[in-house]
């Protein structure tokens, strides 16, 4: 594993299980404050992600097991920023799809990072249940995106209850339907159409369910490892 350099911001997110809480306090305003007040600002949003690309550059130096690996999966979060950019000026089929992918390449590798820190060999500590909620949000990111997408490329894929707010935007619109959906709550204002966009929806919903009782069951044999050991 690559040892960074104590003193950088970003690392301190990484190198200790403290972290995890940062992680969480950063999504919990990003999701839930900057989105939804901001969301429509595309210029602030792209200046977002490159917050987020090295705070997760930061996680691949942290955690990976030689430079070389890190280089390697560096190369993902630069070309998302590259390409979250170019898609504000170039609208062509290959860049937005370039740019989809991408970013869902990216926010799994960012789940993967937090994944790792959770399951770190030792005990199970207030950190460890804190990452897990991270990830938890993580996943609602990501489809959200997800949504995003099929609703920009599939005309009528979705339905909107019209809102007389104009400070709404697609982004915040759907990231607040991924976390109805992945609670399996559900209220009724977004309503998926076009069979792709039910199929994510049937898939959110079924990780929501199933990813904490997962976690749950590894956590809980975590403790009982350490505790005869």
């Amino acid at each position: 594993m690559i040892k960074p350099k104590k003193d950088r911001f970003f690392y301190r997110f990484w190198i200790k299980e403290s972290g995890l809480s940062s992680m969480l306090v950063l999504l919990f305003v990003m999701n839930f404050i900057v989105i939804p007040l901001l969301g429509s600002h595309s210029s602030f949003m792209v200046i977002l992600n490159i917050f987020w690309m090295l705070f997760l550059l930061a996680g691949i130096y942290s955690l990976a097991k030689n430079k070389q690996q890190a280089i390697r999966f560096s190369v993902v979060p630069f070309l998302f920023v590259v390409f979250n950019w170019v898609s504000m000026y170039n609208t062509s089929n290959f860049v937005l799809l370039t740019d989809f992918v991408l970013t869902i390449a990216t926010v799994s590798l960012l789940i993967i990072l937090v994944l790792i820190k959770v399951f770190e060999p030792g005990p199970v500590t207030t950190y460890k249940i804190i990452g897990s909620i991270v990830v938890y949000m993580l996943l609602a990111n990501l489809w959200c995106i997800a949504y995003l997408f099929v609703f920009e490329q599939i005309e009528g894929s979705f339905h909107f209850t019209p809102s007389a707010f104009k400070i709404n935007s697609d982004l915040a619109g759907f990231l607040y339907f991924s976390y109805v959906t992945i609670t399996s709550t559900g209220f009724g204002e977004i309503v998926p159409l076009h069979p792709v966009a039910r199929s994510l929806v049937q898939v959110e919903a079924f990780t929501g369910v199933l990813f904490p009782v997962i976690l749950i069951g590894r956590l809980v044999s975590d403790v009982n490892f350490f505790q005869n050991k």
